[in-house]
């Protein structure tokens, strides 16, 4: 069993960009909680008064179900005592089960950074641990520039290790500050340190060279038995270990039990979740989790893979909470189109009339400009439309858009007329752009009969030229949208880029009502 610490609400807050308040906090943690992680660093308790409150509220409010909660600190200052410095009170006042406290392992930084003695820093280590361990706290000493201090003095890094251990540190745990540690060195270290230490020995490190989740793994296999890391890696610099890469690597390749029993298949959700949260677009790219991951394109692998998936996926993408996505493009052919086809219309051969009229009909649209590679949702809907399967779930009646300068603060508005089962709606709204305003004016009008779409909004859009003809280019708008658990890519082409905009946005909002009507949501 490899114990997990997830450091996305403390150390994965100090990325840039990734802002968290108090609530999303709490809504993470409880995520967190659901997943399966056996520890959350939650913040520093002494740092800021959000934290603070956010330990105040979870002793009191939170109930979790496996996960505790760590409270994050550094030793004592040099010249102080231990129990009367005000941010180990802070830990030992904050309700947590456990106590994170870093502490310095390389000389250099003790003698140069914190300006002390080798020997106070010692003591600083020893003094912090052996108080927040007498209040009954299970303390973590994390090693900061672990790795960079055993190569300057091996000796005096080790025996800050030794120092928390005989205070009564409960894991020790070796920090990569800098990120610079090769994976086969990081193992080496690993090794050595745990033969010669009792208490469990733990894994933190960084993203700097491209190599935490390497080196992660190879300290895992060198007898680690804590990680560290975040969720889709987000941390200070380059980030940490991403726990997205992480985990499912120890639980599918090293079968390691990483998480409670099938919930690495929440992984995806939970990757994305956080997504939304912090306000920072998903990395579709990522292994395992993001969109492109089990995204076939050429048609040779469209083939293999709807013959046998192991043939190009490494592990089934259920496994993990995600699915496979079959692109259709030039380059995939039209055997990509039949898969897609076969799926909503399974009764359908390649030789039937039906299936001849809706390939010649993506044909046409794909030659007005139309490339539904990435918009699967516009596609779906066109198929199904061609099928007399395409539900309306509304119908647009009329709508303008006015432009004003652009120092105004809103400096669009748009005009919505709708209908919806016979009853007619009419509204208008403001926004930062004329797709903008579109797009709030458009759902706006429509959550009165579906207030699902309170909970949508834009997450990327995206225009290109395609047929080149001065102003009067036709252009192709590409728009990314979410509920916040799922991504609808759509497209609209037209020689009005409002008009694209508008069909791209109008199959966003029928992609999701779609989703939630089959999930009975």
């Amino acid at each position: 069993m490899i114990e997990i610490l997830d450091t996305t609400l403390r150390d994965g807050a100090q990325g840039e960009g990734v802002v968290f308040s108090l609530t999303d906090k709490l809504k993470l943690i409880r995520a967190l909680d659901a997943l399966g992680v056996d520890y959350i660093e939650a913040g520093n308790p002494g740092s800021n008064p959000k934290d603070m409150e956010l330990f105040r509220f979870a002793a009191q409010e939170l109930c979790l179900r496996h996960a505790r909660l760590a409270a994050f600190g550094m030793t004592r200052r040099p010249g102080m005592k231990a129990g009367e410095e005000a941010s180990l009170r802070a830990i030992a006042e904050s309700g947590a089960h456990v106590a994170s406290l870093v502490g310095k392992s390389d000389v250099r930084q003790v003698l140069e950074i914190v300006g002390t003695s080798r020997q106070e820093n010692l003591r600083m280590i020893g003094d912090s641990v052996e108080e927040l361990a007498r209040q009954g706290m299970s303390v973590f000493f994390d090693a900061e520039h672990f790795f960079d201090g055993w190569g300057r003095d091996a000796q005096y890094a080790m025996e800050t290790l030794l120092t928390a251990e005989r205070a009564g540190a409960a894991r020790l745990v070796l920090c990569d500050t800098n990120g610079g540690t090769m994976p086969e060195d990081l193992a080496r270290i690993v090794a050595e340190v745990k033969g010669r230490v009792s208490v469990p020995v733990g894994i933190h490190c960084h993203n700097d060279c491209g190599l935490a989740t390497a080196g992660t793994l190879r300290a895992v296999s060198a007898g680690a038995m804590q990680v560290q890391g975040t969720i889709n890696g987000y941390g200070e610099r380059c980030g940490n270990a991403n726990l997205c890469e992480v985990l499912p690597n120890l639980a599918l390749k090293m079968k390691m039990q990483v998480l409670p029993q099938g919930k690495i298949s929440e992984l995806a959700p939970t990757a994305r979740l956080f997504s939304e949260v912090a306000n920072l677009k998903m990395n579709e790219r990522m292994p395992y989790v993001g969109r492109s991951a089990f995204a076939h394109k050429g048609g040779m692998h469209i083939d293999g893979v709807m013959k046998d998936h192991a043939s190009f996926e490494h592990v089934e993408p259920e496994a993990v909470g995600n699915s496979r996505r079959i692109l259709v493009s030039e380059v995939a052919g039209r055997s990509a189109l039949m898969t897609k086809l076969r799926a909503l219309a399974p009764e359908l051969t390649r030789e039937s009339a039906t299936t001849r009229g809706i390939l010649e009909h993506i044909k046409a649209l794909e030659a007005e400009g139309y490339s539904f590679e990435d918009a699967d949702g516009s596609l779906t809907l066109r198929i199904l439309g061609a099928l007399g399967k395409r539900r309306e779930f509304f119908k647009v009646l009329d709508f303008h858009v006015f432009s004003r300068k652009p120092e105004s603060p809103r400096n669009a508005q748009a005009y919505v007329k709708i209908a919806v089962e016979g009853q007619e709606e009419i509204t208008a709204d403001e926004g930062d752009g004329p797709v903008n305003a579109l797009d709030r004016a458009l759902r706006k009008a429509l959550s009165r009969f579906y207030p699902v779409l309170n909970g949508m909004r834009l997450i990327d859009f995206k225009v290109r030229v395609v047929d080149v003809d001065g102003t009067a280019s036709s252009v192709r708008v590409h728009i990314d949208s979410t509920d916040g658990s799922s991504v609808f890519s759509t497209v609209g082409v037209s020689s009005n880029i409002i008009e694209a905009a508008f069909v791209a946005l109008t199959d966003s909002i029928e992609c999701l009502l779609s989703a939630r009507e089959e999930r009975g949501t």
